[in-house]
């Protein structure tokens, strides 16, 4: 078998300056989407999504050069989409793992779908397709940036906000369940509830923070709570405009 002769450092064996060049456009590529969703404060971030997009581009590499040497031989058969096939597979572990769900609130979609596109990009730089590649992290940020101000341009006041409320209420009233009600019953998904140390150290005060997701007006559920019976204050904080689902 001469071909176990081939030298270790053979850069002719798909081990050259070409192969180099697209590994190192794919940790570019994939670093600048993890970047972006580093900026975020996301799960997955620069590291994560740059080690899968020169992972994908390293096992592209791998399927096209790495069984050349067996070509030829009797009974032996190559299919590179194999690899290609098993890497796409693979990658869904992770992005499935990136998505929580937390009653009727679903996180990390967006995430999980930069995951897989990162590994794309990886795959395309490892194929040969540094264009494509490129063209597709130019849209990534297209989309991320983009489309999240798009729903409230199209359709003004259709785009759901996202508010935070801090309360301060009598406590021994059951007040928190009945202020939740107000909250749903004007229109507003509730998506956290946090338990604060209120400012005023007293047995009789508690003190919650909420998140909320609706496009009922946020003036009139401030209104709503704050003359609620046992309420004592109310301070409510809009958001950035941004997808809760990312």
């Amino acid at each position: 078998m001469p071909w176990l002769a081939v030298p270790l450092w053979d850069l002719s064996s798909g081990q050259g300056l070409r192969q180099l060049a697209e590994l190192g456009l794919a940790l570019l590529l994939s670093s600048l989407i993890g970047w972006e969703r580093e900026a975020k404060q996301k799960s997955a971030g620069l590291r994560t999504h740059t080690l899968v997009g020169v992972a994908s581009a390293l096992m592209m590499e791998v399927s096209q050069y790495g069984f050349t040497g067996a070509l030829g031989l009797e009974d032996t058969s190559f299919d590179p989409s194999r690899v290609a096939s098993q890497i796409v597979s693979g990658i869904g572990f992770i992005g499935g793992g990136l998505i929580f769900v937390r009653r009727d609130a679903v996180r990390g979609l967006t995430t999980a779908a930069t995951v897989w596109l990162t590994c794309a990009v990886g795959m395309a730089c490892g194929g040969g397709l540094p264009i494509l590649a490129v063209a597709t992290t130019a849209l990534h940020f297209v989309v991320v940036r983009g489309y999240p101000r798009l729903p409230g341009r199209l359709s003004p006041g259709s785009a759901p906000a996202a508010v935070e409320v801090r309360l301060t209420y009598l406590t021994g009233q059951a007040l928190l369940p009945r202020l939740l009600e107000v909250c749903t019953r004007l229109g507003f998904r509730i998506l956290q509830v946090r338990v604060e140390q209120p400012p005023r150290r007293t047995e009789q005060l508690a003190q919650v923070l909420l998140r909320l997701e609706g496009t009922a007006e946020t003036g009139h559920l401030a209104s709503e709570l704050f003359h609620h019976d046992g309420v004592v204050d109310v301070d409510l904080f809009l958001e950035r405009d941004e997808r809760l689902d990312e």
